[in-house]
């Protein structure tokens, strides 16, 4: 019986034993050399490892642990590994020919298909469908090339199987970029036809010089193009090329295209889908300084409900700005200022993985001085709880891993948080924080107020989601998660080591396991649900440790599934809620897993089973809701943008009542519960939009005057100050009005000159208020001092929208104030933090404008040499010096001792320098803010004494009006042009009126350039003696050479002849000396060609009570009376509506025309007649909407009418490009009525809406002009030279006592001969061609270069050009980037490696000239050539300085 019961015995005792846990077991493979991708398939144990180098793969089947060689697929040929994203059995092995290579079950048997072309040099040739059913419809892109000479002449081409390759693949499409399916995303939810394909390709044949941009268009079809193909327009028709890449990212279908209309930079446009039926363009908060520019935008890892993209605004490549859009992706807020990116395009920005709302980002905390001088980057590390709303820094852990305090303070979190390396130092496949084990985040970083280098960083660990950390070990580690997160695993990364540390109850404590060889550790990782009790570690092996046994590189397969016998059961595991109970609640709901507790041991053993999210409702907050259709925000509220559009029928009279809109809507996707914010409410009937052909007003009286009002760029918003200091808003045009901080006292309002969407509310304190999003938030900060009593302006703003420059009162606290003085302080973050500049000063402004190519870190001060005492009582003999000071102002330099003043013009900087020993002044012009050249002048009009007044430079030459008239006698004075430099100026036109403020009569057409009207003074020798100027309106229509009448017309508007009729009258209309308001233009941006003035027909201009109403539709060659008395305007819809007040006299109604003036209706707007001062509509003149600014008599105070013309018409004007004849535009020449057919040396021809066809124009984009031919050089393309004038005769002679320039022989520009200098030059903005050439005198050979041959230049182009071919053809192949695709999510250089849950979801552009080979090296050459030797030549298409329409210098002695 003993004997039977003694193994019983021996069974008992081992029993402890056996139940205790043992030591993980690990296997070591060799291979002989590193993995260009290493993955697993999804929910399955197999693994792929791509040896790129010798063109092998290997395969295992369990997880890693044993490795074989296909034997199906020939050694060598495995140039790349695609595994299908959504079957995941399948996966593809590509060769460089055209058999390829297919498994249907997970790598164990190999077949080989063949498609027609070898695969395109693209980092995926490859495109799948997510659709399971669907799932054999695969699109491969291939490149073929025909030979052409010595070379070969390559395009890709896209073809597409149904069956996974099964049968023999068919042509798709041609000349494609890229091809998609729009059902290849699980998050891209929409109803399109399942077989609905994108294709980014051209519509051109590929020639030896590659293909023009403007031939790439987005193309679709649902029939794989065998019959339906579709150019997608984006809503922008015909305008939608230049299209550089397609992705899908989230729930949102992306397109970047190039903007190539005329006079744009190349900037990147976004357009955005999430149905893939309607298209819009991505608004960015500040659209001039948010540019998209290629290479320099990423659109990073995004949620379901908002899209992400990291913008570089500044100068420096490598810093950007993270926005986040709206739920449809169109509207971009800035989250994130300053984030760190690097060449590659790869952002510093990762969400934490199955958490919504939480991010990792890091950003340049010294972003100045790595701008400005050029400094290493100091890294900070935030985090977000709230999808980017708001960011905050990562609090430090208080002990390091050995339980020592750290050696800062956490609390203090400016110089003691924590900060991570992050996606652009990668040191592992797959995501660098997170897995999907919930909450566990892990990174390497340090403790201070920067980033320290990664060999001197620990490692730490969080596991509540980023909310607390601790540091687990000195030193930098690489880690892995498994089993749902209850085994972390770690080796580290500084040095060779020969073991490995993990943890098995959620980081607290850690164990160390030897695997006996020392290695170098290159990669660990493990299933990518982190389900798996198993990991591999790849290794490189050092020399000296290598054996028989152990190569080079290996891979060690660790086990840890006999580290602990029993699996967890329910009450082994807790709930864990993902957020903190601050912003717990995101999207409606509140997030929660089940996760293992920490204290107990137990395995989770769920593989391939995803953490199981839940989702705990919340109640609706005003979070959850966004605007409703036809409403916008304002502050906290949604207001309307003007009567509701309802059902017809719903009103039959407009006394009843509707239920409509709240102005809310719940924002797509949201789960909250409860709220009523979007029920409906009752409305009048009489506030709905009315029925079609009727017009609405609406009236608005404010408690004051209105002494200052303006629209936002490209918006529907205005603000208006009042004369008791109290600031208005409207975001429907004037429909509604809202007060802004009643309790705060402004002075002034500011938009911001570069950024259409940013002003500045300024208080009689240092409290304002800013908005970057168009007045729907205002946020208040505070300036370094109140805003200045002195003559500077208070804010100055660069093209860097986020860069301002403030200038306040200092040691200002009484009238009598000892030391008063103007001080300025510049910001680089939107006026959250000021750092001084310089104190004693006039005016302070950066040097930088949006076409003055200066240092961005310049700022130039107008600075007083004496600084001390109140410069409230400085005079002459304190004199103002122009300091010049670089890296932000820290570097200055004295440009001149004694200046009058300076001002940016376009390109041009332009500084008015006193000669105190002169008496006089000089004209100092730059073009990039450091050296100067003298502006020279006629002898007879150097401005010695004079003032003058800058008046523009659209066309490349400044305008500049020389006083030669002033008191006693009456102000007048002569118009000069200068050369394309600025520094040599001409006579154009003398007795030029202007008023006793320095305005000049002078205004250029909108849109039209060259095309300018003034008046002069036709009484020059009578007005000395009498005071009274007799005006005369002069035209030029060549950019100033030639100056004539207006022509007027034949009969005024009720059809009689005019009295005047003889050959001295002409039409003269009054001009800017007389409007109240500067921007009442004669033209519109909307409209070209089309001017309203104010005027008469006679010998010379009539008293402004006395004149009459006239329209040209061609510039200016033909005018027509279109009312009797003197109205105001106003140009609405490009046109389409013309509306006009009477300006002599109260009235109480308005006329309007819709045929541009041939017939006029009434529309009564009051009761009792109201003084009209101005008419108002957004500044592009693309509205139906006006509002009408009025008083009553006898009243001071302003009462606003909103007029609203929507309804007159619903019908859409048509525009077709390919045929002209047959829509509601026409053809129209400014030459058309001219004996001249060429303007500026070109026949141009621009879309105008055919007089009387009565349609709306509204948002659609406007055709470009479109240049007929050019020209045959003429008289009216050129001008007379340097020195010389115009007599009688038209003739250019020179001016007594002076001599010409001297012959321009330096053939600086490659020339083979150049010309003597005669008396005229030509029109630099006329591209004239051939014809007569006066500006030409006899012809010289230039010296030196010619005597080479011409095979001579041909070697020395050629090398240079070969050379970088073959750097560019070796980047090309080494990146696998190539024509003009986006990098999507999951792409990157193979040393990344490739996690199936994708390195990072990112797309970065990538410059679309890579298209072809010879492309990038010459693309790289020019540009080279240009950065080094930047052109100072030619005209430029630039608009007049919204600032600096009028500026003027007057000697102050």
């Amino acid at each position: 019986m003993l004997r039977h019961l003694y193994p019983l015995y021996l069974f008992l005792l081992s029993l402890p034993w056996l139940l205790r846990a043992q030591n993980p077991e690990h296997e070591f493979t060799s291979f002989p050399n590193l993995p260009a991708r290493l993955f697993y398939f999804e929910d399955t144990t197999t693994v792929i490892y791509h040896d790129s180098v010798e063109g092998n793969i290997y395969v295992s089947s369990d997880e890693g642990k044993s490795w074989s060689q296909p034997e199906d697929i020939p050694k060598g040929e495995a140039v790349m590994v695609i595994e299908h994203p959504f079957e995941h059995s399948y996966a593809f092995v590509l060769t460089r020919g055209k058999k390829h290579y297919r498994t249907q079950d997970r790598g164990k048997t190999w077949r080989t298909f063949e498609v027609p072309v070898s695969p395109a040099l693209v980092a995926r040739p490859l495109s799948f469908h997510s659709d399971p059913k669907n799932f054999g419809h695969v699109l491969y892109q291939g490149t073929t090339c025909d030979k052409d000479g010595w070379g070969a002449i390559c395009h890709d081409e896209t073809y597409y199987t149904k069956d996974a390759f099964s049968s023999e693949p068919k042509l798709l499409l041609s000349e494609t970029s890229r091809c998609q399916f729009a059902h290849s995303s699980v998050d891209f939810k929409h109803d399109a036809h399942p077989d609905l394909i994108y294709c980014v390709a051209f519509d051109t044949k590929t020639t030896n010089n590659g293909h023009a941009l403007s031939s790439s268009r987005l193309f679709s079809s649902t029939d794989f193009f065998q019959s339906d193909k579709k150019v997608e327009e984006l809503g922008i028709g015909k305008n939608a090329k230049g299209v550089i890449a397609f992705a899908i990212v989230s729930k949102f279908a992306v397109v970047a295209l190039k903007d190539l209309s005329p006079g744009s930079e190349g900037d990147m446009l976004l357009y955005v889908t999430i149905d893939t039926k309607d298209w819009a363009k991505a608004q960015f908060p500040h659209a001039s300084s948010a540019k998209l520019r290629e290479n320099a935008y990423t659109l990073v890892e995004s949620t379901t409900h908002s899209l992400a993209v990291d913008v570089v605004l500044q100068d420096q490549g490598t810093i950007g700005t993270l926005f986040v859009s709206n739920s449809n992706g169109t509207f971009f807020v800035q989250s994130l200022k300053d984030t760190n990116r690097n060449e590659m395009g790869f952002v510093d920005y990762e969400r934490i993985y199955g958490v919504e709302g939480i991010g990792i980002a890091n950003v340049v905390r010294n972003a100045d001085d790595v701008e400005g001088r050029g400094e290493p980057k100091q890294l900070r590390s935030l985090i977000t709880f709230d999808d980017g709303s708001s960011w905050q820094t990562i609090r430090a852990p208080s002990k390091d891993s050995g339980g020592q305090r750290v050696a800062c303070n956490p609390d203090d979190t400016e110089t003691c948080s924590l900060h991570f390396h992050s996606v652009t130092n990668p040191h592992n496949f797959g995501r660098v924080f997170s897995s999907p084990a919930p909450g566990f985040v892990m990174g390497v970083g340090s403790i201070g107020n920067s980033l320290l280098p990664y060999e001197e960083s620990d490692t730490f660990l969080s596991t509540d989601g980023g909310v607390t950390w601790k540091m687990i070990r000195m030193d930098a580690h690489k880690y892995e998660f498994g089993d749902s997160g209850s085994i972390l695993v770690m080796v580290n990364d500084e040095e060779g080591v020969e073991e490995i540390r993990y943890s098995l109850d959620l980081g607290n404590n850690w164990k160390s396991y030897k695997i006996g060889v020392k290695l170098r550790a290159r990669a660990l990782l493990t299933l990518p649900d982190s389900t798996s009790q198993k990991f591999l570690l790849l290794g490189q092996v050092a020399r000296k440790d290598q054996s028989s046994k152990i190569g080079r590189f290996v891979i060690v397969h660790l086990d840890f599934a006999n580290t602990r016998r029993r699996k967890c059961n329910d009450d082994d595991f807790e709930k864990w809620y993902a957020r903190t109970a601050k912003s717990e609640c995101l999207m409606g709901h509140k997030q929660w897993y089940k996760r293992r507790k920490p204290d107990v041991d137990c395995y989770v053993g769920e593989k391939f089973t995803d953490p199981v999210e839940h989702e705990d409702p919340c109640p609706c907050t005003d979070a959850d809701y966004e605007c409703d259709y036809n409403f916008v925000r304002d502050g906290d509220k949604c207001v309307a943008v003007g009567p509701e559009p309802i059902q017809a029928g719903l009103c039959k009279t407009k006394e009843q009542t509707y239920l409509g809109s709240s102005g809310y809507r719940k924002i797509p996707g949201n789960t909250c519960t409860g709220g009523s914010k979007d029920d409906k409410v009752s409305k009048k009937c009489s506030s709905a939009q009315p029925a079609a052909g009727e017009i609405t007003h609406q009236t608005f009286p404010f408690p004051s005057k209105i002494v200052q009002h303006a629209y936002f760029k490209d918006s529907t918003t205005i603000l208006v100050r009042l004369e008791d200091h109290s600031i208005w808003q409207s975001s429907s045009e004037g429909y509604s009005w809202d007060q802004k901080f009643p309790d705060e006292r402004f002075l002034a309002f500011y938009h911001h000159k570069y950024s259409p969407d940013r002003a500045y509310l300024i208080t009689n304190t240092d409290k304002f208020y800013t908005t970057t999003d168009s007045g729907r938030t205002w946020n208040p900060l505070r300036a370094p001092t109140p805003p200045n009593t002195f003559r500077a302006q208070v804010l100055r703003f660069h093209p860097d929208s986020d860069r301002l420059i403030w200038t306040g009162n200092k040691d200002c606290d009484g009238p009598l104030a000892q030391n008063c003085h103007a001080e300025a302080q510049y910001s680089r973050d939107n006026g959250r933090k000021w750092t001084f500049v310089e104190n004693y000063v006039v005016n302070c402004a950066w040097a930088k404008d949006a076409k003055l190519d200066a240092d961005p870190t310049e700022i130039l001060c107008e600075s007083y040499r004496e600084k001390s005492g109140s410069q409230r009582f400085f005079q002459g003999d304190n004199p103002l010096a122009l300091v010049e000071g670089s890296a932000f102002f820290t570097k200055k330099k004295k440009l001149f001792d004694h200046v009058v003043g300076f001002a940016k013009f376009s390109e041009f900087l332009i500084v008015a320098e006193l000669l105190p020993e002169k008496r006089s002044l000089d004209l100092q012009v730059s073009l990039d803010g450091v050296k100067f050249a003298t502006g020279m002048f006629p002898p007879s009009m150097h401005p010695q004494t004079h003032a003058y007044t800058v008046l523009e430079s659209s066309t490349g030459s400044l305008f500049l009006h020389m006083t030669m008239s002033e008191p006693p006698n009456p102000y007048w004075g002569n118009i000069l042009k200068s050369n394309s430099n600025g520094t040599y100026f001409g006579l154009s036109l003398e007795n030029v009126n202007r008023d006793d403020r320095g305005f000049v009569d002078f205004e250029k057409m909108i849109g039209l350039d060259g095309i300018a009207v003034v008046n002069v003074v036709g009484n020059p020798h009578e007005a000395a003696v009498s005071g009274r100027k007799a005006l005369q309106t002069r035209i030029t229509h060549n950019d100033g050479g030639t100056w004539k009448p207006l022509t007027p017309p034949a009969k005024d508007s009720h059809g009689n002849k005019y009295e005047c009729q003889s050959t001295k009258c002409a039409l003269h209309i009054h001009g800017y000396t007389e409007r109240r308001d500067p921007r009442a233009t004669y033209s519109s941006p909307s409209i070209v060609g089309l001017i309203m003035a104010v005027g008469n027909v006679g010998e010379s201009l009539a008293p402004y009570d006395q004149s009459d109403t006239f329209l040209s539709r061609d510039a200016g060659f033909t005018w027509e009376e279109v009312h009797k008395d003197a109205h105001l305007w106003e140009f609405g819809d490009s046109g389409s509506i013309l509306v006009m007040a009477n300006d002599e006299e109260p009235t109480d109604h308005v006329l309007y025309s819709t045929d541009e003036g041939l017939n006029w209706r009434e529309y009564r707007f009051a009761d009792q007649k109201m003084r009209v001062h101005s008419i108002v509509t957004v500044p592009a003149d693309t509205s139906r909407r006006f509002i009408l600014i009025t008083t009553a008599p006898q009243d001071f105070k302003t009462t606003v009418v909103h007029l609203d013309f929507t309804s007159l018409t619903t019908k859409q004007c048509v525009l077709s490009v390919e045929d002209p004849g047959h829509d509601d535009f026409e053809l129209w020449s400014p030459s058309e009525d001219r004996q001249e057919q060429c303007l500026f040396g070109r026949q141009t021809l621009y879309h105008r809406r055919v007089r009387d066809t009565d349609c709306v124009v509204g948002l659609q984009p406007k055709v470009q002009e479109h240049i007929e031919k050019h020209c045959p050089c003429m008289k009216s393309d050129f001008e007379c030279e340097f020195n010389y004038f115009k007599n009688d005769n038209d003739e250019c002679v020179l001016s007594p006592g002076t001599t010409p320039l001297p012959d321009e022989d330096s053939c600086r520009n490659g020339e083979d001969y150049w010309y003597e200098r005669t008396p005229y030059r030509k029109i630099s903005y006329s591209t004239c061609e051939g014809g007569e050439r006066p500006d030409q005198g006899m012809r010289h050979q230039c010296p030196g270069f010619s005597g080479h041959s011409g095979f001579f230049w041909f070697m020395v182009i050629l090398f240079p050009v070969i050379f970088v071919a073959l750097v560019a053809w070796w980047y090309y192949n080494r990146s696998g980037l190539a024509r003009g695709m986006i990098r999507l999510p999951g792409d990157g250089p193979a040393w990344r490696g490739n996690h199936s849950s994708g390195v990072m979801d990112t797309i970065a552009s990538i410059p679309w000239f890579l298209i072809g080979l010879a492309g990038i090296a010459w693309e790289w050459t020019t540009s080279q050539l240009r950065s080094a030797f930047p052109s100072r030549r030619g005209y430029r298409n630039i608009p007049v300085d919204e600032d600096a329409q009028i500026l003027r210098f007057e000697d102050e002695d």
